[in-house]
């Protein structure tokens, strides 16, 4: 073999080796449940929200443009262009999850945790209808909350009694999505966590073992453990605003939810010994608190577990809190 022959080979088998190393690898691709979207859009109705008030909401988000409530108990995420307008305007995005608590999207698809049927749900737009075109099954134990992170391109969905992370992407301009990678933290395998929340490089974790576990965002290897009086063990989540930390609080460690409340601290060191600010009282409700999420230059609050006053919207000037009821 003469040597520019060899030469030529060493280039294509070069080529090969760096096409075949820019390939994404997968666990698994998802189901695919509707093959064709434009007949499927053709058939498929818009319909009104039947219920006149939530029943445990958990969740409000806004993804582009448009608004959407998760109906825990109901089992429905609704959607409409603006809160103002009464909850029987609504439209219904999906009634088939059983105790879902979240919806993430990017604009092309919508992920929603069917949390009791252990699966996740994906949806797509089609002429202004949103179809259920896909699924992940099987996924971990009670998925819980998912989120998409814009930074990474990724969704995030975490499993709330195994202690896992499954972790989602799509091509770009292709809906098809594919689960790229499992994490996991065992420390928090069969312990009830209710969410995660990710700041810079970090990834927070309010653990029902009575601590806020803060892990590295690529490896999940355990960086620091907070610990938590007893009385706010049962925590929801945790938000940032400005230099403090916001924590929704759901139980003791006993699961009575006489303990529910929000407290904000400075330093979570400073939890162990009590050192908070109690803030339940800027939220009039008097129930239990759960999701917090921002959306045009305000955070939503949800709370259930008494009628009425379910979704609160707030402002955080300094230290003052501005509070007012939206459904």
């Amino acid at each position: 073999m003469t040597g520019i022959k060899k030469a030529a080979l060493i280039i294509i088998f070069g080529v090969l080796f760096l096409v075949g190393c820019g390939k994404e690898k997968y666990i698994r691709s998802s189901e695919i449940l509707i093959s064709d979207k434009a007949e499927a859009a053709k058939n498929a109705e818009i319909r009104k929200y039947p219920c006149s008030s939530l029943d445990i909401p958990t969740q409000v988000n806004k993804i582009g443009d448009t608004w959407f409530i998760v109906d825990c108990y109901h089992n429905q995420i609704i959607y409409n262009d603006n809160l103002k307008d009464p909850l029987t305007e609504w439209n219904v995005f999906t009634d088939e999850m059983n105790r879902g608590h979240t919806i993430a999207g990017d604009g092309l698809v919508y992920l929603v945790d069917d949390t009791e049927n252990e699966r996740i749900m994906i949806f797509e737009k089609v002429d202004d209808k949103y179809l259920f075109t896909q699924q992940f099954s099987s996924v971990g134990s009670r998925p819980h909350y998912v989120i998409y992170d814009e930074e990474t391109g990724l969704f995030y969905a975490w499993c709330s009694m195994s202690g896992e992370m499954y972790i989602f992407s799509h091509p770009k301009d292709d809906p098809r999505m594919y689960l790229k990678e499992i994490r996991s933290i065992p420390e928090l395998d069969k312990i009830y966590v209710r969410s995660f929340t990710i700041i810079g490089d970090d990834i927070y974790f309010v653990s029902g073992k009575g601590s806020i576990i803060k892990a590295d965002k690529k490896s999940f290897r355990i960086l620091t453990e907070y610990p938590v009086p007893s009385s706010m063990a049962g925590m929801v989540q945790i938000t940032k605003i400005e230099d403090s930390f916001y924590i929704t609080i759901s139980t003791d460690d006993n699961w009575n939810q006489d303990f529910a409340t929000i407290i904000r601290c400075k330093s979570l060191e400073d939890l162990k010994d009590g050192k908070y600010e109690d803030i339940y009282s800027c939220f009039i409700g008097g129930g239990t608190p759960y999701y917090i999420s921002k959306a045009d230059g305000y955070y939503y609050l949800t709370e259930h577990r008494v009628p009425g006053h379910s979704v609160w919207r707030f402002s955080v000037e300094g230290d003052e809190i501005k509070t007012e009821s939206v459904y």
